[in-house]
């Protein structure tokens, strides 16, 4: 045998070993899921270019996705998106689980932070907008905003740990720790540029060589066979500009409980970011003496999802968020603001994996009208299919 048949037969030997599996072995498993979405909002046309609607009309949510079980240890995920952003590739890694407790995730994947982002396709959740703090592109006043405080899903690449454990048959401990590039911005911007983590320009790479660290810790306790309870929390730190010396932090809670039929879910985030003061003449407020200056975000929601019959769900969510910090000049905010939102919305069942959603929503500014407050109405109308 020669010396590179040899070395062949070696790697193909220490493979098969690591990953405990053969070819004939591979399972497989694809699945996917289409939102057809109509937003209405009736004052679109009425408001002035400083209010910043948001992606009315027609908007196209899909997914595909590709499991690989190589063996009972190892297996591999593709998943490819389209949504407002274009096509994105929200997943591609590989798992190595050696223990229910320990596994070990490489590649591009959305970290684990908070309850919503498990379910955060469209097929997952029954209403066709996502809870404020999580939300990417449904906000009116978006712009102004900076959307929600962490936009789900929100796709990295790193490396994470995770594993669970069962304490008997009554309860469950889920964990994860992780390092990724993190969210970016240039070192003059006062807010985390989104775009940029999906942008082509930018090369998905980190802009300043530092990993974002975060991790989530979330107990699960089963009350009955029916019914069982959550409670979880969430963190992650890193910078953000070129430089290294501008820093965000990124906490939050979750809290879930299922009775019988009935979910009950509610969230908070709270985002604390620094910006770069080296032009004290672009803000609004007077910046500190020292130390730099810094804004904090809050959002959070309750929401309850009741099904009324086999094929019609109802759903109720209020959801809000709070800013607290300086402003540049030309931001309508000012160093308080906030928003909240009340919305109602049903879920019909048409055929097995179709879904109608209709939903409507009443929003409440604290800043936005000649007098301070104002609101506002949207309406949605989806389909939704998975396959």
């Amino acid at each position: 045998m020669s010396r590179k048949l040899l070395g062949a037969a070696m790697v193909a030997s220490a493979a098969v070993a690591l990953f405990g599996g053969r070819a004939a072995a591979v399972e497989r498993n694809f699945a996917g899921s289409a939102q057809f979405d109509y937003h209405f909002v009736p004052k679109a046309n009425t408001m002035s270019t400083e209010r910043q609607v948001p992606l009315d009309g027609f908007t196209t949510e899909a997914s595909l996705k590709a499991a690989i079980d190589i063996s009972d240890k190892f297996s591999a995920n593709v998943k490819m998106c389209f949504g407002c952003h274009g096509f994105e590739l929200p997943m591609a890694h590989f798992d190595y689980r050696i223990a229910d407790e320990l596994n070990f995730r490489v590649g591009r994947f959305s970290p684990a932070f908070g309850n919503f982002n498990l379910r955060h396709d469209p097929a997952n959740h029954r209403l066709s907008s996502k809870p404020l703090p999580y939300d990417m592109g449904r906000m009116l006043r978006m712009r102004e905003w900076n959307m929600g405080v962490l936009p789900s899903p929100f796709p990295d690449n790193g490396l994470e740990i995770n594993g669970t454990h069962w304490f008997g048959l009554s309860a469950q401990l889920d964990y994860a720790i992780y390092a990724v590039n993190g969210f970016r911005s240039d070192t003059s911007a006062q807010d985390l540029d989104w775009q940029a983590n999906r942008s082509r320009d930018s090369y998905y790479t980190d802009n300043n060589g530092r990993p974002t660290l975060g991790g989530r810790a979330a107990l699960t306790l089963k009350l009955s066979s029916t019914s069982d309870l959550t409670i979880g929390a969430s963190g992650m730190h890193g910078t953000f500009d070129p430089t290294n010396t501008l820093t965000y932090t990124i906490v939050g809670a979750d809290f879930a409980l299922r009775l019988n039929r009935t979910n009950i879910r509610a969230e908070w985030l709270a985002r604390r970011q620094e910006f770069d003061t080296s032009d004290p003449t672009i803000f609004r407020y007077r910046l500190p003496s020292s130390g730099g200056d810094f804004f904090v975000k809050h959002g959070a929601y309750v929401e309850i999802e009741q099904p009324l019959t086999p094929k019609i769900d109802l759903l109720a969510r209020v959801d809000g968020l709070y800013r607290k910090g300086n402003v540049v000049v030309a931001s309508p905010l000012r160093r308080q603001s906030a928003v909240s939102r009340l919305t109602l919305g049903m879920s019909f069942l048409l055929a097995p994996g179709y879904r109608v959603k209709v939903s409507g929503e009443m929003w409440d500014f604290s800043d936005a009208g000649p007098n301070g407050r104002h609101t506002d109405l949207g309406m949605h109308l989806g389909l939704v299919g998975t396959y």
